[in-house]
């Protein structure tokens, strides 16, 4: 404690950057919950074949929600970023990076889009600018998948999210698994449609959830006397 008659010493570096990450937080949580509203209000209004078809259909060049949808792309982008940001310090440097290159392929899959109907090989006859779009989507969601797991075993990161980011790794690789079998074997369909949809709404709730505790977690990381 200061002495009487002192001013009070300065916030320790710790506590600011404490502050700093749970603002990081709290910003990742806005931007995952806004990204996954526009996104879902693009796909449920547009004119889309429904379950059958992909997710990215909604921004196709042209279409009327094509805007909203790239705005909560965007958006979701940058809610890795700034889950990255929060994350305390002695994290694996792995976990940033992996959210970042997340963030950049999201970004990516945004900005490029697919012609009509999102055509993948080895079903369907694509341009080079569908294979962009569905090779930045599928490197993002790799990223994150491998972000969760190794938040899961980097023990700085705190209870909560290593139990987040363990059970979510759980689910999300047997449903990527899964999808990119069915890719190859059944190709576009409602199988592959419902399954996308699944691991896209396990992204978006780990997201949310793991910013949402990064945002409240009160513990500092550095913890100063001053006598």
């Amino acid at each position: 404690m200061a002495e009487p008659g002192r001013p009070a010493a300065p916030a320790a570096p710790g506590a600011r950057g404490d502050v700093a990450r749970r603002v990081a937080g709290s910003a990742a949580a806005g931007c995952t919950l806004a990204g996954a509203v526009a996104v879902t209000l693009a796909v449920v209004a547009g004119p889309g074949p429904g379950f059958t078809g992909y997710v990215s259909e909604a921004g196709i060049a042209g279409g009327a929600h094509a805007t909203t949808y790239r705005i909560g792309i965007l958006a979701l982008a940058g809610a890795l970023l700034l889950i990255g940001a929060a994350l305390p310090p002695g994290v694996w440097a792995a976990a940033p990076a992996l959210l970042a290159t997340g963030a950049v392929f999201t970004a990516v899959s945004g900005a490029v889009t697919c012609s009509d109907g999102c055509p993948l090989p080895p079903f369907e006859r694509a341009t080079t600018a569908d294979l962009v779009h569905g090779g930045a989507s599928i490197a993002a969601t790799a990223a994150v998948v491998f972000a969760m797991i190794t938040l899961a075993v980097s023990g700085p990161a705190g209870p909560t999210v290593r139990r987040l980011a363990g059970a979510a790794a759980v689910l999300a690789l047997p449903l990527c698994a899964t999808v990119g079998l069915a890719m190859l074997v059944v190709g576009r369909g409602s199988v592959v449609g419902v399954l996308e949809r699944l691991i896209l709404a396990l992204a978006v709730l780990w997201g949310l959830s793991t910013a949402t505790a990064l945002a409240l977690c009160k513990e500092p990381h550095a913890i100063r006397s001053f006598h």
